[in-house]
């Protein structure tokens, strides 16, 4: 073969590092964001954060944080944009008027309140006390002989949130310590040690075991209690289904002292695990305020979630009298720390416009409620505001604006649409809010079936499919109409 030379054409979007740190930075949460400014600026010493801010001197109070689930989704960082994209960070021009802090706020400044107790330290309070941790704490004071308590320890460990064992016996004695050959039946005897370990019924294998166990803890002489142990050993089915009459033909006794088992049985605890589950709360300050003001509403920032961050005006002042690679790296730094604050500059106006039109979009849902919300995708606020689909689904992700009627993530805003009778669409949200307030006005005792929900949307003009109900109302966690006859 011979060597040659060929020549290749081609067009390629090249993303220089600005812009990459740009784009990281819109998909940042609040407290992300934060975290990633201050480990920045640990690192450029161009860079400072105001936190010694003066007392906000217009006397604005802030509202408070909401406390809500906070949001599972979450946008995975990436070096590729699209070229419509592009323009939107690739124009951005560093001037002169960057060295001052940035103030996101249309008023002075606010301080942050730092919650400390008198004696000058911050509160702390305990770290909750897990499931295994409780049990652990117990196993300790036991009078277990040292094998038990190994074996114990691993059965322990094995459990779920809920106190139940998921695993077979054969894996709880494979898991064991290799210095101990235990049987099944000696690791069975453990078991049942621990399921009268504070809480009754944890390391049970399933819901009648957990269930009888916390029925033997009772005193013998509790009116039904035996009643009750046969009716978990045995007809559990029939109570799910809340057939008394049934129940009490098959166990011979009467109606009234089934329904009294039943009742015991249902005053027992499912899930013994769950009441020490220490999820913790989380705790989201909202980056957007949407307020009704004249007849109109508004969106302002909320000056407490955006980092006020600047130049240090005594490293500035050095670069002039610095020589040689200290002068050169200096002004590398200073460049960066410049397109550090151009690029949140950018950020808070890309939030700001596009809160503005998912707010415009969904006045009515602010005004009416769930049922007024309109169908909204991606691609109209894109083509409203200018920017590309991608720029919109990084900056609603986990963004959150306060509203009157609650504290939501904006991609809360978006829903695909169910076409109506008279041409039109109605969101799933707003459908779903229809389906929750039909069921909350239905006959408990003949709740509504989904044909029956589909049948009442049709009446309100809404085409919706009988399995379209379903995947709604299992969405939203209620259960179905038979299962909702017998609760009621």
């Amino acid at each position: 073969m011979k060597p040659g030379l060929q020549f290749r054409l081609n067009q390629q979007l090249t993303l220089t590092p600005q812009l990459q740190q740009a784009i990281r930075l819109l998909q940042l949460s609040q407290l992300e964001l934060e975290a990633e400014l201050r480990q920045i600026a640990e690192s450029n010493p161009l860079l400072e954060f105001s936190d010694d801010n003066p007392e906000n001197a217009d006397g604005d109070e802030r509202e408070p944080m909401d406390a809500i689930p906070a949001s599972s989704s979450s946008s995975s960082s990436t070096d590729t944009v699209d070229d419509a994209e592009a323009p939107e960070w690739g124009d951005v021009e560093v001037d002169g008027n960057s060295d001052d802090p940035i103030d996101f706020s249309s008023g002075s400044g606010s301080s942050r309140n730092n919650n400390v107790d008198e004696d000058g330290f911050e509160p702390q309070s305990a770290a909750p006390e897990t499931l295994q941790e409780h049990l652990l704490w117990q196993l300790n004071l036991s009078h277990m002989t040292a094998r038990d308590r190994a074996i114990a320890a691993v059965l322990i460990d094995a459990l779920n949130p809920d106190g139940y064992l998921t695993e077979s016996m054969d894996s709880l004695i494979a898991a064991l310590p290799a210095d101990i050959k235990a049987n099944a039946a000696e690791v069975e005897y453990v078991r049942r040690m621990l399921q009268r370990f504070d809480p009754t019924g944890v390391a049970s294998f399933d819901l009648r075991d957990c269930l009888h166990v916390q029925l033997e803890q009772f005193n013998p002489d509790t009116p039904q209690r035996e009643l009750a142990m046969r009716i978990v050993d045995a007809e559990l089915e029939l109570l799910a289904r809340n057939d008394i009459a049934r129940l009490a033909r098959k166990l011979r006794a009467s109606e009234d002292d089934t329904a009294a088992a039943a009742v015991l049985i249902r005053s027992l605890d499912p899930r013994p695990g769950a009441a020490l589950d220490v999820t913790p709360v989380e705790y989201v300050a909202p980056d957007v305020y949407a307020r009704k003001d004249a007849g109109r509403w508004r969106v302002s920032l909320n000056p407490d979630c955006q980092p006020r961050l600047g130049l240090n005006q005594h490293y500035c002042g050095l670069i002039a009298q610095a020589r040689g690679t200290d002068a050169s790296w200096m002004r590398g730094q200073l460049q960066e720390a410049r397109w550090l604050i151009k690029s949140l500059e950018s950020r808070a106006e890309t939030l700001m416009k596009v809160a503005e039109a998912i707010v415009r979009r969904q006045s009515a849902f602010l005004d009416y409620g769930p049922e007024a919300m309109h169908p909204l995708v991606l691609r109209e606020v894109a083509e409203e505001v200018g920017m590309h689909e991608s720029t919109i689904s990084r900056v609603t992700t986990r963004k959150y604006i306060h509203t009157p009627r609650g504290t939501f993530e904006l991609k809360h805003f978006f829903s695909s649409g169910v076409s109506t009778e008279d041409g039109g669409s109605a969101s799933a949200t707003a459908i779903q809010a229809m389906l929750r307030k039909l069921v909350d006005a239905e006959d408990p005792r003949k709740p509504l079936s989904d044909q029956a929900i589909a049948e009442e949307l049709h009446r309100k003009g809404i085409q919706v499919a009988r399995r379209t109900v379903a995947k709604y109302r299992e969405a939203m966690r209620i259960p179905s109409s038979s299962e909702r006859q017998r609760a009621g």
